[in-house]
């Protein structure tokens, strides 16, 4: 949006919108054209940190906009979030809730995607760091996410992992089923660490922690009923 000065710079203000050229200046009419060939000379620079839900978002709502984005993630792909539980559950593989965020915004021709772990802003100077290097901006978009908070107990982190990744995903698959394998060799050589092996906790009935619940009862009550020999995977607690 142009803001005019008065009525009467109405036609000029009109010209510069049907051109794509917005800007949010309070100037007078007879000073817009200089303000419009800058403008056009070097768009604003939009720098996005994050391309979760709301980094995207943020992206393709500039897309057709007189601006030049740049993306910055410390991987190259959308992560959709919701569907961990199942990655962690070995219902769905790690690439089936993943997609490449150039393929995202291959039709955004005003964007670009950069791979890399930002380190701090620089307000002062308007940059984004990047270890030793410095991506500039005109405007910036922080859309980092979320993480768990084990509201100070950093000692829990450890032995209670969070599922914010498709690296705690795998990691959580992992331990999951390594429980009924371990439960299975325990029936052998240790039969009173069965139940323990076959106990899993889950601290959290939000969206995740229940669905998290239903995914592990799935698995021992249907996906390993008939795998193993000396355990009985429906024995399996969930608490």
């Amino acid at each position: 949006m142009v803001i005019a000065a008065d009525r009467q710079d109405y036609d000029l203000i009109w010209k510069y919108r049907t051109q794509g050229v917005f800007l949010m200046h309070m100037q007078p009419a007879d000073q817009l054209d200089n303000i419009v060939e800058t403008t056009i000379a070097r768009p604003p620079r939009v720098v996005i940190v994050g391309a979760g839900f709301g980094g995207l978002n943020a992206a393709r709502a500039l897309a057709h906009a007189p601006v030049q984005v740049a993306i910055i993630d410390r991987t190259n792909h959308h992560l959709f979030q919701p569907l961990l539980y199942q990655v962690a559950t070995a219902q769905l593989n790690p690439g089936d809730i993943t997609s490449p965020i150039r393929h995202i915004m291959r039709g955004a021709t005003n964007s670009e995607v950069l791979m890399g772990e930002v380190t701090g802003v620089d307000v002062e100077g308007q940059a984004v760091q990047l270890g030793t290097e410095h991506v500039p901006y005109d405007y910036l978009v922080l859309a980092t996410g979320a993480r768990e908070n084990y509201f100070g107990h950093h000692d829990w982190e450890a032995l209670a992992p969070g599922l914010k990744s498709i690296e705690d995903a795998t990691a959580l698959r992992g331990t999951i089923l390594r429980a009924f394998e371990d439960a299975e060799r325990a029936a052998m050589l240790d039969p009173g660490r069965r139940q323990e092996d076959l106990t899993f906790v889950i601290v959290g009935a939000g969206p995740t922690g229940v669905e998290l619940a239903g995914a592990i009862a799935e698995v021992a009550h249907r996906t390993l009923t008939h795998e193993f020999r000396h355990i009985n995977p429906d024995m399996a607690r969930i608490i």
